[in-house]
């Protein structure tokens, strides 16, 4: 059952991004990502990692996307675009991805990822369920970073604000 659940999930992922890149409106793009953004979820809950899942549904499906749709929204879509400036480099961009491919099917013969070998069975962990364990990563060990990064978010969110206060 998990491995049919997982190419489920994986082909559902897999048609989200195809959306998202190919899609030719900006909101139903924002949609596919939301879609895309949950099959991720889906896939963390699949690893018993319960935190990972509810972070990546609460802050990415949820916050950002929402700061995604006000962007859309704020940039009217509707309105007729600007003539594509770039449309005579599609070439260029096509050898770049071809040497891009190239370049990591070497990496991948090269043998390089063969020498990785993870054990059969993940080390047990006695911390008690996985928010318990991050939380006393994060308050102990991490702390330092962790406030460094709060600090760094604070000025961002003072910034912004002053910034938009500027132009009202």
């Amino acid at each position: 059952m998990g491995l049919v659940a997982f190419f489920v999930i994986a082909v559902v992922a897999l048609l989200g991004a195809l959306g998202l890149v190919l899609s030719r409106n900006s909101v139903h793009s924002a949609l596919f990502l939301v879609a895309n953004l949950f099959c991720v979820a889906l896939l963390y809950l699949s690893l018993n990692a319960d935190f990972l899942a509810v972070v990546q549904v609460i802050v990415y499906a949820g916050a950002i996307m929402v700061l995604f749709l006000f962007v859309i929204t704020l940039l009217n879509p509707s309105h007729e675009e600007a003539p594509n400036q770039l449309a005579g480099q599609g070439w260029i961009a096509g050898i770049l991805a071809v040497a891009l491919l190239l370049e990591v099917g070497g990496v991948i013969l090269s043998g390089v990822f063969s020498v990785i070998k993870s054990p059969a069975v993940p080390p047990v962990v006695d911390w008690g369920d996985n928010v318990h364990a991050v939380g006393t990563l994060l308050y102990t060990q991490f702390l330092f970073p962790f406030e460094v990064t709060s600090i760094l978010l604070l000025v961002a969110l003072v910034g912004a604000t002053v910034l938009a206060k500027r132009r009202l």
